[in-house]
Formats: C-alpha cells, structure tokens, sequence
C-alpha cells in the first residue's frame, strides 16, 4: 500500500488511500498500532508464547484486554492460536506469516522509541507548563 499515492493512480495500482475511515487498511492500521497492539506484536515476534507467559511479558496489559487484541489478530489472520489437549488446556499463540512481516515492521519504530524515550522525556520535562499554584 502506498500513502500519499494520488487518486488518479490509485484506481490502476488497485489501492486504496489509508487516510480514507473507509479504507479497510485505515482499520487495520488501528488494530496493529494499538497501544497493546504493538506490544503484543513485538512480544511474539520472537516466537510462540502460553497466554500467561504473555500476559506477564507485557506490563500493565489487563487478561481483558490481552484477550481483545488476541481475539482480534486470530481474526484478522495475524495471529494464530493453538491448544494442547492437555488437562488444563495449555494455549499458545505465534504470528502468522503476514503477522511477522508486521512485527518486523514495528520493529524499528520500537528501536527508535526506545533509544530516544530518554531524550523525548527530558526534553518534555524542561518545556512543559510549571504547575499552577
């Protein structure tokens, strides 16, 4: 998908414009750069996981919302999720082909966020509001 691609090419590349709330990609985008989203993404990148090894990886993730955006990457074909027929259950999840090409995707911006969090804080820190007495 190309952004910025003009309206008069975009009928002859077969794209649809994700600046569009009508674009299917505009949803997806939403899903995938969620704030558990992401994490979530980045979590299985490296293989498969049981829920509750996930559950404890992400910090501060409710089960409400790890099961929401599990439930929503199994059904957007990023996900995968698998039970062993044990007793109890043992579940795990791993991306999907296209669900790793996405992590890899957010990878850099995770790396750029992590090198420049420090720096984006401070600089935060000395231009915000002082505290109104």
């Amino acid at each position: 998908m190309s952004v910025g691609v003009p309206d008069s090419d975009r009928s002859a590349l077969g794209q649809r414009d994700v600046f569009d709330k009508d674009c299917p990609a505009h949803t997806i985008l939403g899903k995938v750069t969620s704030r558990w989203g992401v994490l979530i993404l980045a979590a299985l990148r490296d293989g498969p996981m049981r829920y509750h090894v996930l559950r404890d990886r992400i910090g501060g993730i409710s089960e409400k919302m790890l099961s929401q955006n599990l439930r929503t990457f199994t059904d957007y074909g990023l996900a995968e999720r698998t039970v062993e027929p044990t007793v109890p259950p043992r579940v795990s999840y791993a991306l999907t082909p296209i669900g790793h090409e996405a992590a890899e995707e957010l990878h850099g911006l995770l790396q750029w966020v992590s090198t420049r969090a420090e720096e984006i804080v401070a600089f935060r820190a000395a231009t915000a509001d002082p505290p109104t007495a």
